[in-house]
């Protein structure tokens, strides 16, 4: 039986990302909750997600009848000013991912500093992921500044 070591694949990314959002941080933080849960969708369709805000908590696709996808676990909480959630999101590989989003409100804007940085086995098609937290920070910031303006 033949075996083949790759060591091209090992890998790690950071994903930096700063947003001023016209909202305070309270509506903010409960946005990015809903967004990231029960109202998470890609560019195709809903993706509703299971996001349960406590240390601990688990981040996962719920497809029923016991079957889903897990993402990752609540690493830490700080309502309203920072979630962090560790494990393997999207990938199915042996690589693991951190999350945090830190939130500071000035006059009224909040300023959201999203950090994303994973670490393993991570292939061509789990790097380019860039575009889907673009487009889930832009429903953050839209969906916030919409109820802010209510």
């Amino acid at each position: 039986m033949a075996s083949t070591i790759k060591d091209d694949v090992l890998q790690a990314f950071e994903i930096l990302k700063e947003e001023e959002i016209a909202a305070p941080i309270e509506i903010v933080f409960e946005t990015i909750l809903e967004q990231m849960g029960p109202m998470n969708s890609t560019p195709e369709k809903p993706m509703p997600m299971v996001l349960e805000a406590w240390p601990g908590g688990r981040w996962y696709r719920d497809l029923g009848d016991n079957t889903g996808h897990f993402w990752g676990t609540v690493q830490s909480i700080r309502a309203p000013s920072l979630l962090e959630i560790s494990g393997p999101l999207f990938m199915s590989n042996p690589a693991i991912s951190n999350l945090q989003y830190r939130l500071t409100e000035k006059d009224g804007i909040t300023h959201m500093r999203f950090t994303h940085r994973a670490m393993g086995w991570i292939g061509e098609q789990e790097r380019g992921v860039e575009a889907g937290w673009n487009q889930l920070i832009g429903r953050i910031r839209t969906a916030a500044a919409d109820r802010a303006g209510r």
